[in-house]
């Protein structure tokens, strides 16, 4: 107990108290279906994750979205089961820690230090937010390798992109083994909700018409395994478009069998449910990226690159068809490996072996636990015998 009274005297749960389950709204303020299926998700994960705190869960998202309540909630779960909880934002942790070298201080550094690197469950809220001295660097990364090789439960919460943590903190935070990440995409609970627009960069304007609606089965053209992966390939579409979580491949050999149309009705649903799009192929991408370059421009490559790399749907048609520089390969790996860590909804479309790309993306794109690879096995659609229905442009 005496543990436990120290804890709570340097948590910051006083003002928090009233952030509970029962007092999340799990399913927001007017969201979108999609929106609302996120945010249902992260709730029920915190949820589990407070019966039996195991590793380390990072909740991420912008402000207000109720990443803050849901690590309270566990905290406060766990302090009424009689558990030891710190909860403690990471600016406060550290002036702590500062406090702690005053002649006066009724706890000494190092014990205070030890308090927080050894306490049974550590909540570190809008990490990030903090001055980022060389000394405020090193004490977090004391902390955070500490309870990384003792695997001691940690709960993290953040706005930042990742890659904008300090790389030894952030290493440790994207270890899959370790690490449940949950990226809550839910807008400000203080704010209304509202149709999203799409993004400038987004074609799909030129694929309105490409709908699960529209797409042909070519029943009665094609041999019977052949029509049976088209039809199971519209079938995983459909379903991914129904619940967008993780990766999806279309594979192909050659071009023309509708794996194309297939991602743009998937996107195209999507966005009538009003959810944020970004349909793009990538060569057209990187030429996006390029231009950030030119000294006219009115968009920094970094917001740009931003925006690609946290899209809460993010379709990239015709990957292997642009210009493999070292410069093209490594923003496509930055992407990849983002939207791999933070498990974001990502639909790929190839005509390329997939031992022909680079084996950084191949690697990730074959993680069975993360992307569900679909090889169609269909010839074009374009020459041969065509009916007027089949006449119609397929990609």
């Amino acid at each position: 107990m005496a543990r436990l009274d120290s804890l709570i005297r340097i948590s910051q749960l006083g003002a928090l108290q009233a952030c509970t389950f029962d007092t999340f709204l799990p399913d927001g303020h007017g969201l979108t279906p999609v929106r609302q299926r996120n945010l249902r998700m992260a709730y029920n994960q915190a949820w589990q994750y407070a019966q039996n705190p195991q590793g380390w869960l990072l909740l991420k998202g912008g402000y207000g979205c109720g990443k803050t309540h849901l690590a309270a909630a566990i905290a406060n779960h766990r302090l009424n089961m009689g558990h030891p909880v710190l909860f403690v934002s990471v600016p406060d942790l550290l002036d702590h820690l500062r406090a702690a070298y005053a002649p006066n201080a009724a706890t000494g550094y190092d014990e205070r230090f030890e308090q927080m690197r050894t306490a049974p469950l550590l909540i570190l809220d809008d990490l990030g937010a903090q001055s980022n001295t060389e000394w405020a660097q090193e004490k977090l990364y004391q902390i955070f390798n500490y309870r990384y090789n003792t695997r001691m439960p940690t709960i993290i919460t953040t706005n930042q992109e990742l890659e904008a943590i300090e790389i030894r903190i952030q290493s440790r935070m994207v270890d899959p083994a370790l690490v449940q990440i949950i990226h809550i995409t839910a807008p400000d609970f203080r704010r209304s909700g509202g149709d999203q627009e799409q993004s400038d960069l987004s074609t799909l304007n030129l694929h309105r018409d490409q709908t699960f609606e529209t797409f042909d089965l070519r029943q009665g053209e094609l041999p019977r395994a052949q029509a049976e992966n088209l039809r199971r390939a519209f079938e995983t579409a459909q379903e991914f478009a129904a619940h967008p979580q993780d990766w999806l491949v279309f594979s192909s050999v050659g071009f023309g069998n509708g794996k194309t149309h297939l991602a743009a009705a998937i996107a195209n649903q999507v966005a009538r449910q009003g959810e944020p799009v970004l349909f793009v192929m990538v060569p057209d991408l990187l030429d996006h990226l390029r231009a950030t370059f030119n000294p006219n421009s009115h968009t920094r490559l970094d917001k740009r690159f931003d925006e690609v790399k946290t899209a809460p749907l993010l379709v990239l048609d015709d990957l292997g068809t642009e210009s493999a520089t070292a410069w093209a390969r490594e923003k496509l790996y930055q992407l990849f490996n983002y939207r791999y860590n933070a498990r974001l909804a990502t639909v790929i479309t190839t005509a390329v072996p997939i031992d022909e790309l680079d084996p950084r993306l191949a690697a990730r794109m074959l993680d069975g636990s993360r992307c569900t690879f679909f090889s169609l096995e269909v010839p074009s659609y374009r020459g041969g015998i065509k009916t007027r229905r089949t006449r119609q442009r397929r990609t």
